[in-house]
Parts: structure tokens; C-alpha cells; sequence
């Protein structure tokens, strides 16, 4: 069974590790996240934190039962009843339906908690397991874009009971 367990300031170090271990992983299919984030690490989880105070923002860590990291999930942006989804689930999770049950988690929250009424969420075309995790979670696509010169979709679910 897989936790959610929202930011605080005790996980800097375990999610700084986690997105260092986990960089090159990540690279292959979405932007990388450049020097400047790893060495200003701190003032960056700082930042998160207080984005989260302010309620602009809801930041989650995926754990397993032991408390291993296995990734993370943001709504970002939250205004007007919706936000933005993102999420990130390391390679040793890949593949486990970790994704999948983090994303349906996390709608629940979403309604339920924060009061949401809609979710967005962009992946590249070249991401076909992240498209597969948000279309196993009734999102929809909405459109098309294009992200660092890459062709992508934008993704949206409607949330209503308990998400």
C-alpha cells in the first residue's frame, strides 16, 4: 500500500537524493531540471514549502509501507477550483502501477481535501507511460502543444465524488 505524505521540511535531504539519484532517469523523458536546481537545493524546498503555506501550491511524496521514497506528485497553480498535476516516480518504481495509484490518490485529496473541482496535466507524446497512467485515471485529452520543442497533450479531469 502506497502513502502520500505531504512536503514538510524533514524531507529535504530524502528528496534531494531521490531527484539526484534519479536525474539521468528522468532526463530521458522530461526537461532536466539543470545545475542550479541540486545546488540551491535548500532555498528551492524552502520556496515549495512556502508555496504550499500560501495554498498556491499542494506538494506530496510517494512512499511505500517501509517509508522508501518512491516519487513525487505536485498540484500546482491552484486557482479557481482547478490546478496542474505533475508527477515523477523513480526507476526503481517504474512500472509498478505506482503512478497509477499515486495519480488516483491524489485526485481524491484533490477534491476532497482541497476542494478541487478539476485537474489538468501535460505529457510529451514520448511519454507514453504517463499518458497511460493519467488515461487510467479518467483524464481526457484536451489539446495539443509543444514543450522544449517537443509535441505533447494536455490532459484534464473533472472531479466529483471524493474525486
Amino acid at each position: 500500500m502506497l502513502s502520500l505524505e505531504r512536503l514538510r521540511p524533514d524531507h529535504a535531504e530524502a528528496l534531494l537524493a531521490f531527484e539526484e539519484a534519479n536525474r539521468a532517469y528522468f532526463a530521458r523523458t522530461v526537461p532536466d531540471r539543470g545545475d542550479a536546481y541540486f545546488t540551491d537545493f535548500p532555498a528551492r524546498h524552502a520556496a515549495l514549502l512556502a508555496e504550499q503555506a500560501a495554498g498556491t501550491c499542494h506538494f506530496h511524496l510517494i512512499l511505500d509501507p517501509a517509508g522508501t521514497l518512491l516519487g513525487r506528485l505536485n498540484l500546482v497553480d491552484v486557482e479557481g477550483g482547478g490546478a496542474e498535476l505533475g508527477y515523477r516516480v523513480g526507476e526503481a518504481a517504474a512500472g509498478r502501477g505506482v503512478a497509477t495509484a499515486a495519480v488516483a490518490e491524489v485526485c481524491r485529496l484533490a477534491a476532497t481535501a482541497y476542494g478541487l473541482t478539476s485537474l489538468t496535466a501535460v505529457t510529451t507524446l514520448d511519454n507514453a507511460a504517463s499518458a497511460a497512467v493519467l488515461t487510467r485515471n479518467a483524464f481526457t485529452v484536451v489539446g495539443r502543444l509543444t514543450i522544449d520543442d517537443r509535441p505533447a497533450l494536455r490532459f484534464r479531469r473533472h472531479l466529483a465524488d471524493g474525486g
